[in-house]
């Protein structure tokens, strides 16, 4: 078992409930948040319209989650400041830049300028997070675990959990067919999971490694999350890729079964909610099915999930730790 120092622990503890499972919501959505709300607003997407919307997310879900996750330029010091974020849920801040630099075909994740582990930190978050674009078969990939090992020694200096969410991507003409892209991402997404947790990373944010839409047999997806779960040598959630609510529901469930301690769940759950121009419809919405929805999956992974510290403790603490903390 991985062995954490003490500031990490209490950080992973922060992100979890009281059974060791991580129900938790994302909220960081830059680019691809402007884009659905653009399909509603004939007016372009400024910065309070998107303040205003991550502010109602936080107000209806964060009571109900173990943990948030927010991005900094729009939605976590506004929601500290606005003070809607309750005491006793945690907050992971991202650190990429929206989008990412180079080809399509070999994407660079950038940091926000002006932004870093210490300063997330310093503003009291609970955790660090990291979009990764990555594809372990091209050459790319080393540059980019490069950033995440420079990131994790961040992290370390600061004492506080890492996830990192690696997000594979289409390569080459065949790629194109999104069967031909199924049949290859469950080996993607578990060795994806193996390079990436090789390094010191505390929660991996996961893509279900299949396609539910191609992928019918139920015994095959468990494989392939079981091989996830053996791969992962840390904790691991299921990210919700913009995917409905019902699917996901499916992929959290049999992830869990498969040794999964949670869930980051973003556009599954509150997507619709980008199409209601109405601040109080929209409300209304978030307070009459969205909280049901986290609820229920919610019971769902407290049910079948396995708490994040079977693969994780605590170094030994002695009478003496703290004078070389």
């Amino acid at each position: 078992m991985k062995k954490l120092s003490i500031g990490k622990i209490r950080g992973l503890q922060q992100l979890a409930n009281e059974k060791g499972i991580m129900a938790m919501c994302a909220f960081d959505h830059r680019g691809s948040l402007m884009r659905m709300l653009g399909e509603r607003y004939s007016e372009s997407i400024g910065y309070q319209t998107m303040v205003d919307f991550k502010l109602d997310l936080c107000r209806a879900l964060a009571p109900h989650a173990s943990a948030i996750l927010l991005d900094p330029v729009y939605g976590a010091g506004q929601a500290i400041a606005a003070g809607i974020l309750p005491r006793d849920t945690g907050l992971l801040v991202s650190l990429e830049e929206t989008g990412y630099s180079g080809e399509a075909e070999s994407r660079i994740t950038n940091i926000l300028p002006d932004w870093n582990v210490k300063k997330i930190k310093k503003m009291g978050a609970t955790g660090a997070k990291l979009l990764l674009y990555y594809r372990p078969d091209i050459d790319v990939a080393r540059r980019q675990l490069d950033t995440v090992q420079k990131l994790a020694g961040d992290c370390l200096v600061e004492d506080m959990p890492f996830v990192v969410e690696p997000v594979s991507y289409k390569v080459g003409k065949a790629e194109a067919n999104p069967q031909n892209f199924a049949r290859v991402k469950p080996r993607l997404v578990i060795e994806t999971a193996k390079q990436i947790t090789a390094l010191p990373i505390d929660v991996l944010k996961s893509e279900f490694p299949s396609d539910l839409e191609y992928e019918k047999d139920k015994g095959w997806l468990l494989d392939f999350c079981h091989q996830l779960n053996e791969a992962s040598q840390v904790p691991w959630v299921i990210l919700s890729a913009g995917v409905n609510f019902e699917l996901f529901y499916q992929e959290v469930e049999i992830a869990c079964q498969a040794g999964a301690s949670g869930f980051l769940a973003g556009r599954a759950l509150w997507q619709e909610a980008t199409r209601i121009s109405s601040r109080k419809k929209r409300m209304a919405f978030l307070e009459n099915t969205v909280i049901g929805r986290l609820q229920s999956l919610t019971e769902l992974a407290n049910t079948c999930g396995t708490p994040w510290y079977t693969k994780l403790e605590a170094s030994e603490v002695n009478e003496n730790w703290y004078r070389a903390y």
